[in-house]
Formats: structure tokens, C-alpha cells, sequence
């Protein structure tokens, strides 16, 4: 971790470097403590609509000069919106890191947002919400988060609805940026073969003039979840089903110990528990998955996968039967060496996308003001035991606490 540079500048903005000597790539990212949580009532979707309007016109550039940026280079500028973070990013040649770091500057700070681009986007976004309806297993693990997290904004669809889609103007993007924009809640993060000196110049250069500002945003933690069962009816051939409860927050001193339980029942591995069980042994899905999320202040895990309908009772007996096997008995010594050494190799691995690494780096100071370094993580890896497995299967794995959607044709 000694390759990792932090510098902040004087308007509270973090700038994070990791220089990687044997790449000829920069990427680079503007990552900013914003999400779609932070939206009011009637906001939902502004998150996302704004990191798609920054795109199509700044006070410098147009749509098409944006576009082109980059691109004539060989590069790639992108974003994405979470419920907690927006991200601006981009890949290049480093010798034009510079332009890259302008470029996101520019759409970040000092987008203009064009009526007429407006109108275009809002049709783009809406035609993406239909995609994402039309595809069922994206759409359930959206819908699963309004019964996680109801009458919450971690449990809103971070799209929106159509309606307030179709009612966002110009003024309501700015009115959102005002309140929740704070340049102490902001990191520059890079990686690539530059110089870190040279990256804090430019830095200083682009984002030091960024005036400084600061705001209070409170976010509101959930309440808890009370378990409920939801069947959707849906023109759909196959069943979809998704089950799980709240979390661990990313703080929380039970959430590696947790994430190594979810990784064995149905981490990537395909000898995960369920991946073994329910598709090689019976043959019943094409691919079944556990995941974990978590937030500053709560989090969820999940279950999800696709069957036909009549397998669907038989899908979840096979499930609850894993999750009793984890409760009854602790995992042998043998046993938890295995799971142990997989998740290390996995975030390994992990690691050695570049761009991966940049976005997490920067994710992991504006969450908890600090990049932990493998040899860290796997030190507390290496501190978890068997009871601790099976006490949190005992807590969070009784089919009794969880939630259950489906949707059926």
C-alpha cells in the first residue's frame, strides 16, 4: 500500500493516487458522497437523471465535444449512480491524463443541463426503464428493495418512477446539487503509472478552484424490516424469486464475518452451497446467487434466482435445508481454511482490475476515511471462527425473518 498517495486540497477535496508502473492506463474518477437516498419526495430518479444530463453540455463544451473528448484518444468516460454515491470516470492513455481530469471537472462542476438535451435524456431514461422491466431478473432485485426498505428511499428504485421522471426540469437538478453538494464529501481517486506529484498538480490545477462547500445532509437510517411474502403476476415463462432481510452496515464488526457466511452459500464460487445443491445436484436453476450490501447505516443480504414454477416450493426446501445444516453444526477446522482461502483469492483477484481499484479506493474514504490494504483485511479474515459462522447463520439464515418476492407468470 505504500504505492497509495493522499493529498487534500484547500476546498476539503480528497485527492487519492496509486501509482502502478506497469500499465500504460490512467483511470481516473470524481466520486462524490451522493446518492439516490438523498432525494426529497417527488425526487425519485433525480440522482441518476443528473449523471445523465452532466453528459450533454457544459459552459465549455457541447454534447458532441464531450463525446469526443476522449474517445479520438481511445478513451472511455462513463458514470454510474448508487443509493449512496454518484461517480464521474474514465479510462486513457496516461499521457492524456490531464484532459481526462479536465473533462471530468467540467461535467461534474459546470454542466449546464440543455432544455432540449433534458427532453432527449428523459425519453432515454424512461425507454431504460422499460428495459429494465422487461428483463426480470434485474427487476426483482430492484423491487426487492422496497420490501427490505419500505416507505425508505434506500428502498426506492434508484430509476424512479415514470411519473417523476416525466416532471424533472432544469431547475429541480440544481435545486438538488445546491442541497446535497459539499466538497469535503468529494474524492479525486487515480491510478496509473503517473508520478503522484505530478497528479497532485493537475489536481490542484482542475479541482482546486472548485469553490469550497458545505452542507448537512442527514440521512435517516431505516426502521426495521417487518417479513412479508409478495407473488407478482407477470407475462413471464419462468418464476423469479428473491429472499433475504436487512444487514450489517459497513461498520458493523459482524460484516466480514457475514460476507464470508454469504460467499460460501452463494458467493461467485461454483462450489458455492446453493450452486451445488440446488442446480448440480437437482438441476433446478441456471444460476442461483447470495449477495451482500451494505450501507453507512444498514445493509441487506439477498438470495435470488429463476426456476420454473412448480420447482419453486421444491428450490426453497432445498435452501432452507443449507441454511439449517450452517445453524446446526459449526464448519470443521478443514472446513473453514476452505471458505477462508477462497474469499482471499477472490478479493485478490479482485484487486488486479485497476479500474476496480480506483472506484473502491475512493468509495472507501468517503465510507470509513481509510484504504485497507489485503494483508489487513486478511488478517481479520484469519480472526474469524467457527462459532461466530454459526451463530450469524443462526441469526440472520431463520427463514422465519426473511422477506420473499416472487414473481410468477
Amino acid at each position: 500500500m505504500n504505492s497509495i498517495h493522499l493529498h487534500t486540497l484547500s476546498n476539503g477535496i480528497t485527492v487519492v493516487h496509486r501509482q502502478v508502473l506497469h500499465t500504460e492506463i490512467s483511470h481516473l474518477g470524481i466520486m462524490l458522497d451522493i446518492g439516490s437516498r438523498d432525494e426529497l419526495a417527488g425526487e425519485e430518479g433525480l440522482a441518476h437523471f443528473w449523471e445523465h444530463l452532466a453528459f450533454k453540455g457544459t459552459q465549455k463544451k457541447s454534447n458532441m465535444q464531450i463525446i469526443n473528448r476522449l474517445e479520438i484518444y481511445g478513451g472511455e468516460l462513463n458514470a454510474y449512480t448508487t443509493k449512496e454515491k454518484i461517480c464521474f470516470h474514465a479510462s486513457i492513455l496516461s499521457p492524456y491524463f490531464e484532459r481526462a481530469l479536465e473533462l471530468l471537472t467540467d461535467i461534474t462542476f459546470d454542466s449546464i443541463f440543455p432544455e432540449k438535451e433534458l427532453e432527449k435524456e428523459r425519453s432515454v431514461i424512461l425507454e431504460e426503464m422499460s428495459m429494465y422491466y422487461d428483463a426480470p431478473e434485474e427487476a426483482i432485485q430492484d423491487d426487492f428493495d422496497e420490501l427490505l426498505f419500505p416507505n425508505h428511499p434506500l428502498g426506492v428504485n434508484i430509476l424512479g418512477t415514470t411519473e417523476t421522471v416525466q416532471s424533472f426540469q432544469k431547475k429541480d437538478l440544481e435545486a438538488f446539487i445546491e442541497r446535497n453538494l459539499d466538497t469535503s464529501r468529494i474524492v479525486f481517486s487515480s491510478i496509473g503509472k503517473l508520478d503522484p506529484t505530478k497528479v497532485f498538480s493537475w489536481a490542484e490545477k482542475h479541482l482546486g478552484s472548485i469553490k469550497a462547500k458545505k452542507q448537512i445532509v442527514k440521512r435517516v437510517a431505516p426502521s426495521a424490516m417487518i417479513p412479508q411474502t409478495k407473488v407478482i403476476k407477470r407475462g413471464i415463462t419462468q418464476s423469479h424469486v428473491a429472499l433475504g432481510r436487512q444487514s450489517f452496515a459497513i461498520e458493523n464488526p459482524n460484516r466480514l464475518a457475514f460476507f464470508l457466511l454469504v460467499n460460501l452459500l452463494g458467493g461467485p464460487g461454483m462450489n458455492s452451497l446453493l450452486n451445488v445443491s440446488v442446480r448440480e445436484r437437482h438441476g433446478l436453476v441456471y444460476s442461483i446467487e447470495a449477495s451482500l450490501t451494505s450501507f453507512l447505516d444498514s445493509g441487506y443480504w439477498a438470495i435470488y434466482f429463476g426456476t420454473e414454477p412448480n420447482q419453486v416450493n421444491k428450490s426453497l426446501k432445498l435452501i432452507q435445508k443449507e441454511f439449517a445444516k450452517l445453524q446446526e453444526k459449526e464448519l470443521t477446522a478443514p472446513q473453514l481454511k476452505k471458505i477462508k482461502s477462497q474469499l482471499k483469492g477472490q478479493l485478490a483477484m479482485a484487486e488486479e482490475g485497476n479500474l476496480n481499484f480506483m472506484l473502491m479506493m475512493a468509495k472507501n474514504l468517503l465510507d470509513r476515511e481509510k484504504i485497507e490494504s489485503l494483508d489487513e483485511i486478511f488478517d481479520q479474515i484469519d480472526l474469524i471462527d467457527s462459532a461466530h459462522i454459526q451463530s450469524l447463520a443462526v441469526e440472520m439464515l431463520n427463514p422465519d425473518t426473511l422477506s420473499y418476492l416472487i414473481f410468477e407468470p
